[in-house]
């Protein structure tokens, strides 16, 4: 396996999981930025190839890419015949979501996302509650996925329209609106969004509410905003209630955490739980060995952007907007 482009948040912890992998060989690395790549692959102690010559030495790859060039990648990857397994969210667009997911289709190869919610640990545990019925019906979800406003989203491209295609509800309603979707099998069929920029000098939104109607007629809200202040106690959380007929399903997926005071620092959080990229790797492989789908499809990434696209067109037009799919 290698990585297409080195660009993301997230490269330095698949480059550490594909290297410790079993059965996996970690070839390499390849990015448009060559300086960017090399600086990478010798971080990683692996090599940087042009990206024409990577896809020639691997059969899978991660996109690894910014935003607004997943389709280039993948749409690459897909020409050689490797399957892909590609970062959030699947595209900015739906042209580009559908060509991707088509080119996947028409190349026979797996397009897999790199969600990693499915498989944290108390993510597992609240499907299994939901499929059992413990519940009853559902009638409102609540989600949040917040976080601090980091130093990558000041400096990098996350926080820049011409590569990451948008703010904090492109980077964060995806993640959320997938575990919905996989714990109750229910789509967003409508949204109503309120976006706004809190911190100064920002060209993208980082407060994000959402209120949304599952195909059921229960109630979807959702905080994905970018405002934990500094002092926070952990990076931000990825959080759901279930309240049904019958009953509540309080998830938190980082619920494995410790709080730790220490003299003259304050208090920070200590995540000692699974973690969930290594089980969304994993899946990834076996869905090569055991020839099925990942757990989360390009289907699921093209749903998921739609999702996000309405969001910024109900924000847009100041009002309530159904879902195109």
């Amino acid at each position: 396996m290698g990585l297409l482009s080195t660009a993301h948040v997230h490269t330095g912890g698949f480059a550490s999981r594909l290297a410790a992998a079993e059965g996996v060989e970690f070839v390499g690395v390849t990015d448009d930025d060559a300086a960017r790549g090399r600086e990478a692959a010798a971080e990683h102690e692996t090599t940087f190839y042009e990206p024409a010559a990577l896809v020639e030495h691997v059969d899978a790859a991660i996109v690894s890419s910014t935003n607004t060039t997943h389709r280039r990648w993948v749409e690459l990857a897909a020409d050689a015949g490797l399957d892909v397994l590609c970062e959030k969210p699947l595209a900015t667009t739906m042209a580009d979501a559908r060509a991707i997911v088509d080119a996947c289709e028409a190349a026979g190869v797996r397009l897999g996302l790199c969600m990693p919610l499915p498989f944290s640990v108390p993510a597992r545990r609240a499907k299994a509650a939901f499929d059992a019925g413990e519940i009853g019906e559902l009638r409102v979800a609540v989600g949040t996925n917040r976080a601090w406003l980091r130093d990558r989203h000041l400096t990098g491209w996350s926080a820049d329209p011409e590569h990451a295609g948008g703010g904090a509800a492109m980077d964060h309603t995806v993640h959320i609106v997938n575990l919905v979707r996989w714990i109750t099998g229910e789509e967003v069929v409508e949204v109503s969004a309120e976006l706004s920029t809190m911190h100064d000098g920002l060209a993208v939104e980082d407060v994000t509410v959402l209120s949304m109607e599952l195909s059921d007629g229960s109630v979807f809200t959702l905080d994905g905003s970018w405002d934990r202040p500094d002092d926070w106690d952990y990076w931000g959380d990825a959080t759901l209630n279930l309240i049904g007929t019958e009953g509540e399903i309080a998830l938190d997926c980082f619920d494995q955490t410790l709080k730790r005071t220490r003299e003259g620092e304050g208090v920070d959080g200590v995540y000692w739980g699974s973690i969930p990229d290594d089980g969304l790797l994993r899946d990834f492989l076996d869905a090569i060995e055991d020839d099925r789908p990942p757990l989360v499809s390009g289907e699921d990434g093209l749903r998921e952007t739609a999702v996000v696209l309405a969001v910024y067109e109900s924000d847009e037009r100041g009002e309530p907007v159904a879902v195109e799919y």
